[in-house]
């Protein structure tokens, strides 16, 4: 929209890169007020220090970021639905932020599914030559349909999963993710075939998380809940298909994956796998263990779970352009 009637790209930039920090920061000011109240958590560690803190501050700095793309991208179906499939998996964690009773796994489970297969089938719809030229190793692939969707569907379900368990220290996600989005946003940038649209969608929401962490940084004062932690997921999913290298997730969302997968991993293999004593001395999500068994602060946990992740995504960068 405003793209379109500011006849001036340098102005056009400077006013989307301005108002993604500023917007969100005044209504996450303005609006904590509304948001529900953290009940605590039982099974984490300082668990109820989070108690009565505002959460599911994601409904707000994500409304904000879809209202700056509408304004500031140029809009294609693609990119709506993206916008859509982040949106919807902001609105149902808001609402397990907001349930006086939890939401189940099962449930959870199935809406991240059927968003991951959406987010998933629309990417191979729109961006069928990427797919045939999609990159393993160094190794181009020509992966059927069926089986790109669900390899898709995958992808994003995890990441979901992933950085929704990492949310819980505070400014450890939303931290984590800034590094993850900037690493893969200046991947695509650089990138012949580039999305340049959706690069910059990558662009405004770091810049809505940076906001976000202003009031989230230890000791917090709000929390972002399901509602954010999920919606952050899809997006980093989605620009790792993008990117026709999915495999950048794993060292571009490394330390997401170690913290938030090792419970993952726990959780599938001591329920389906019955092996009862699996990682029975490594608490999960891994910034649990650091806190109680390592006796990391809060903010070591983040400094230092955060410079490993810069170190690794500048040596995939390195890589990736030399």
């Amino acid at each position: 929209m405003l793209y379109s009637i500011v006849d001036n790209d340098k102005v056009t930039v400077i006013l989307a890169l301005l108002l993604g920090f500023f917007l969100p920061f005044a209504a996450l000011s303005g609006l904590k007020g509304v948001l529900p109240r953290d009940h605590g958590k039982d099974f984490a560690i300082d668990g109820q220090k989070s108690a009565g803190k505002p959460t599911g501050a994601g409904v707000i700095f994500i409304t904000a970021f879809a209202l700056l793309c509408a304004l500031f991208v140029p809009m294609n179906i693609e990119r709506i639905i993206y916008l859509c499939g982040i949106y919807l998996s902001m609105l149902s964690g808001f609402l397990d932020d907001s349930a006086k009773v939890p939401w189940g796994r099962v449930k959870k489970g199935l809406l991240d599914l059927v968003i991951a297969v959406s987010m998933s089938s629309t990417y191979w719809y729109f961006n069928k030559d990427s797919v045939k030229a999609t990159t393993i190793l160094g190794m181009s692939f020509d992966i059927p349909p069926a089986l790109y969707i669900a390899l898709g569907a995958a992808l994003v379900w995890f990441s979901i999963n992933v950085t929704n368990c990492s949310d819980g220290v505070d400014g450890l996600c939303g931290t984590l993710s800034i590094l993850s989005l900037t690493t893969v946003a200046a991947v695509l940038w650089t990138s012949g075939a580039a999305d340049k649209g959706f690069t910059s969608m990558l662009v405004i929401m770091t810049l809505c998380i940076v906001a976000y962490l202003w009031y989230n940084a230890n000791p917090s004062g709000m929390l972002m809940g399901d509602a954010g932690s999920r919606a952050i997921g899809v997006m980093l999913a989605v620009a790792m298909m993008k990117t026709a290298r999915p495999l950048l997730f794993i060292p571009i969302c490394l330390m997401l994956i170690v913290d938030g997968g090792a419970s993952l991993v726990k959780i599938s293999c001591i329920k389906f796998l019955r092996l009862k004593g699996f990682m029975k001395n490594i608490r999960t999500p891994i910034h649990d263990h650091l806190r109680k068994n390592s006796g990391w602060s809060p903010t070591q946990i983040v400094f230092r779970l955060s410079i490993i992740q810069a170190i690794i995504s500048l040596v995939t960068l390195g890589v990736f352009y030399f």
